[in-house]
């Protein structure tokens, strides 16, 4: 089920579920999917999991039985399995079978709410990564005073060298592009200053060879942490401690500042009375900040479409990382991948393995 730009679109997507993985699985996977299925109605699923469970769900869901098809798997990772532990023994899992079905052209793209470390080693097990990719990135979206902004890495990487951060400004570019449909997307490199002269070693090389690279997008050098909410930039490129911990930190703020109108809101009388009166405004805002319309992450530099759902999502949540799996199958953004690390100088982004041979 592969196909590339135009004839794509033409083409039915089918994406494989895990039906077993997330805080309140396989409940909020299959009426996730139904609400999906409103949305791309060219689509089709495969539910991987507890037979039984998940047909007995689907069956609750109308009209959802003519787009799924249940196929059974007896086991499930569990939120504290250790991947190094999963990928020798959980080939079983509804996890491994619903990665396994990209690689066997099943499927075009798996999405799961799972276990993060276990789905990222299956997945750079099972698909493998890209020729050219050293590091897969784990990589994102979510509301600026502009729009929207990509940040890459969020976890898969704590430790990361220059060519690793060229390598997730190549493959964050090509997910501004796919998923939020900026022709041109600026990309800056997280730092503790915009001056040229700070920032460790491994962030000013990284520098030095995005302003030489000829990327489709534009470079615009360092940016720092208010940037970032400012959308300053398209991309925002850091590793994956830093960038982990300034989403962390952002999640946790959105919740204090809600938390802080709530409050605000109950304290008195005429309080309450000017909340009616402010209600609509309000809600426009809890709308443009709502977790779930930016849920789903997406593993960049793999061979396949791979998409991280939160945890503790609900079925709307789920159904808009199902969402940006289908964005990336639709306008090839694999392809679109490929074919920028191949104009580039292949010294740049050579493998570790490559250079230490």
């Amino acid at each position: 089920m592969s196909g590339g730009g135009a004839d794509r679109l033409s083409d039915q997507i089918t994406i494989a579920l895990d039906a077993m993985g997330g805080d309140d699985a396989p409940q909020i996977v299959v009426a996730g999917a139904n609400i999906a299925r409103r949305r791309h109605p060219d689509v089709k699923f495969l539910l991987y999991g507890d037979e039984k469970e998940i047909a007995e769900l689907v069956s609750k869901q109308r009209g959802l039985d003519e787009f799924v098809e249940i196929r059974h798997a007896s086991e499930k990772v569990e939120p504290d399995d250790k991947p190094s532990q999963i990928v020798r023994s959980g080939q079983e899992t509804s996890m491994w079978k619903a990665i396994t079905s990209v690689k066997e052209g099943d499927s075009d793209g798996v999405v799961s709410a799972g276990n993060t470390g276990a789905l990222l080693a299956m997945a750079m097990l099972v698909l493998r990564r890209l020729e050219g990719i050293d590091r897969p990135a784990i990589a994102s979206f979510f509301p600026t005073q502009r729009g929207e902004t990509v940040m890459l890495d969020l976890g898969a990487n704590i430790q990361c060298d220059a060519r690793n951060l060229v390598e997730f400004a190549i493959m964050g570019e090509v997910f501004a592009r796919t998923i939020l449909g900026i022709n041109d997307p600026t990309i800056g490199l997280l730092n503790v200053g915009e001056e040229e002269t700070k920032g460790n070693d491994a962030l000013k090389l990284a520098a030095t060879l995005l302003r030489d690279l000829d990327l489709p997008g534009e470079f615009v050098g360092f940016v720092e942490g208010d940037d970032i909410p400012s959308g300053a930039v398209d991309v925002v490129v850091t590793d994956g401690f830093t960038g982990n911990v300034a989403l962390k930190t952002a999640e946790g703020t959105a919740r204090l500042i809600n938390a802080f109108v709530r409050e605000t809101f109950r304290n008195s009388f005429w309080a309450k009375i000017g909340y009616l009166f402010a209600k609509p405004s309000f809600d426009k805002l809890r709308s443009r900040s709502d977790p779930r319309r930016y849920n789903g992450a997406m593993f960049l530099g793999l061979n396949g479409v791979c998409v991280k759902s939160h945890g503790g999502t609900d079925a709307i949540g789920f159904a808009t990382a199902i969402g940006v799996a289908i964005d990336m199958i639709k306008y090839d953004g694999t392809a679109l991948l490929k074919t920028n690390i191949e104009r580039l100088d292949p010294e740049i982004l050579r493998p570790q393995s490559a250079v230490a041979n």
